[in-house]
C-alpha cells in the first residue's frame, strides 16, 4: 500500500511536470520571454534591457501591471501594396542588429519598399510607442477644433481643465502646451527616479479628478509663458485631458472614431491608462509597425480619411513646421512634432520608437526598437538612426534620377 501511494504520488508529480512543460510551450514565445524577465513595477524607465525587450510587446497584455483601453479598427483595411525593393548603401542587417530594431516599415509613394523585423517580433504584434503618441495626441487637438469642441488654440487651457485654475497654468494657452512653452517647471530626466516624469503617475486623487492635472497644478513657474521651450511629457498628458474634457470622449475612442477606423488601420491598437483610468496621452500607444506607418501616411495625405478631412485647414502646415527654436541648427519643434528645416519631421519616442515623414520624397519610415538607453546616446543608436534616414533618402533620390 505504501509502495502504491508512492507510485501514485510519483505519477501525480510527473503529470504536474508534464502539464507545466506543455503550458510553458503553449503560452508562446512572448509570454515565455516576459515570465523569464518579469518587470518589477510599471515604471519602464527603470526596467533592465531584458525586461524591456520582453515587455515592450506585452504592455497591453498585463493588466495586473498596467491597464489599457482598446483603439478599435473596423476591418476595412487600407492596403499597403509592395513597391520596388529599396537598394541601400548601408548594411541593413548590421544596422537593424546594432539599433536593436524590432520592426521597420519604409513606405514611399504609398508602397512598402522595405519591411524587416527583429528581436523575435512579428508583423501582427503590437509594440509600445512611448512619445510617438505625443504626435497622435496633438493631431486629436486639430480634430477637436474641426469638430468645434475646442474653440481656439489661443484659449487658456484652464478653461477646459478646472483642476488647473489658480495654478501656474492659469494664463497658459493651448498652443503653449502644444509647443511646450508654458514656462511651468518640469524635470524630464529619465535616469532620475525623483524627476517629474518618473513621479507624475504616482499621485492618488479623488474620483472624477485628473491625477495628471492635479500633479501639474502643483508645479511652480520657471519662466514667463511662451518664452522658453522645455520638453514636458506632463504637458502632453494635459493635452489628452483637454481633448477628453472638450469632446466628452475617452482618447482611445476618439482616436478610433477620427483616424483608426476611417483611415483603415489593420489591427486594433491600445492606449495605456494612468492611475486615474485616463489614457497616458504623452505616451504608450501599442500598435503594429504597419499601422504606425499608416498613421504617417495619413499625415502625408493631409489628414484625410475615407470619411473626409478631419483637420482644420492649415493645421498640419503649422503643426509640422518649426514653431520653437531650441538651439540646434536646422531643427525645431512644432505641435508635438520634431522638425527639420528641409521640411521633414518626426514623431519620436524613447528607446527608439519613431515615425519619420519626408513630404518632399513622399516618404514614411516607421520603426520600433529597444535601445540600450532611453535617448539612444549611450551606444550611439540615435545618431545611427538619423544616418539610416539619410541613407533611405539617398536611395530614393538615386532611384529617381
Amino acid at each position: 500500500m505504501r509502495m502504491g501511494l508512492l507510485r501514485r504520488l510519483g505519477i501525480g508529480l510527473a503529470a504536474i511536470v508534464v502539464a507545466a512543460a506543455v503550458g510553458w510551450t503553449v503560452i508562446g514565445p512572448d509570454w515565455r520571454a516576459f515570465l523569464s524577465h518579469q518587470p518589477y513595477g510599471r515604471d519602464v524607465l527603470f526596467w533592465d534591457l531584458g525586461q524591456r525587450d520582453a515587455g515592450f510587446r506585452m504592455l497591453d497584455k498585463v493588466p495586473f501591471i498596467i491597464k489599457s483601453s482598446e483603439i478599435q479598427s473596423d476591418g476595412d483595411v487600407r492596403p499597403l501594396p509592395d513597391g520596388d525593393p529599396l537598394v541601400l548603401d548601408v548594411d541593413i542587417d548590421a544596422y537593424l542588429a546594432g539599433n536593436r530594431t524590432s520592426g521597420l516599415v519604409v513606405i514611399q509613394d504609398g508602397k512598402v519598399r522595405l519591411e524587416r523585423y527583429g528581436l523575435g517580433f512579428r508583423p501582427d504584434g503590437r509594440w509600445t510607442s512611448f512619445s510617438v503618441a505625443k504626435s497622435l495626441t496633438s493631431t486629436l487637438v486639430g480634430a477637436a477644433i474641426a469638430d468645434g469642441a475646442i474653440a481656439s488654440i489661443n484659449d487658456p487651457v484652464a478653461n477646459y481643465i478646472e483642476e488647473l485654475r489658480g495654478s501656474a497654468y492659469d494664463d497658459v494657452t493651448v498652443v503653449q502646451l502644444l509647443t511646450m512653452t508654458s514656462g511651468v517647471a518640469w524635470n524630464e530626466d529619465y535616469d532620475d527616479p525623483d524627476s517629474d516624469v518618473a513621479k507624475f503617475d504616482t499621485l492618488t486623487v479623488e474620483p472624477g479628478k485628473s491625477a495628471i492635472a492635479t500633479y501639474m497644478a502643483s508645479l511652480g513657474r520657471a519662466h514667463p509663458a511662451g518664452q522658453v521651450w522645455n520638453y514636458s511629457t506632463g504637458e502632453t498628458n494635459l493635452i489628452g485631458v483637454l481633448v477628453s474634457r472638450a469632446t466628452g470622449k475617452p482618447l482611445a475612442d476618439y482616436l478610433s472614431e477620427k483616424i483608426w477606423k476611417p483611415y483603415g488601420m489593420q489591427q486594433d491598437a491600445s492606449w495605456l491608462l494612468g492611475s486615474d483610468g485616463h489614457e497616458i496621452s504623452g505616451c504608450c500607444i501599442q500598435a503594429s509597425v504597419r499601422d504606425f506607418a499608416r498613421f504617417g501616411q495619413f499625415i502625408l495625405d493631409g489628414g484625410a480619411t475615407g470619411a473626409g478631412q478631419i483637420l482644420p485647414d492649415g493645421w498640419l502646415d503649422s503643426a509640422t513646421q518649426k514653431q520653437v527654436d531650441y538651439g540646434v541648427p536646422g531643427e525645431g519643434y512644432g505641435y508635438q512634432w520634431w522638425t527639420w528645416d528641409d521640411g521633414s519631421f518626426q514623431a519620436d519616442g524613447i528607446f527608439g520608437q519613431g515615425i519619420f515623414i519626408d513630404p518632399a520624397r513622399n516618404l514614411v519610415i516607421a520603426s520600433n526598437s529597444s535601445w540600450t538607453s532611453a535617448l539612444g546616446d549611450r551606444d550611439g543608436e540615435f545618431e545611427a538612426r538619423k544616418a539610416f534616414y539619410k541613407a533611405v533618402q539617398r536611395a530614393i533620390d538615386s532611384s529617381t534620377q
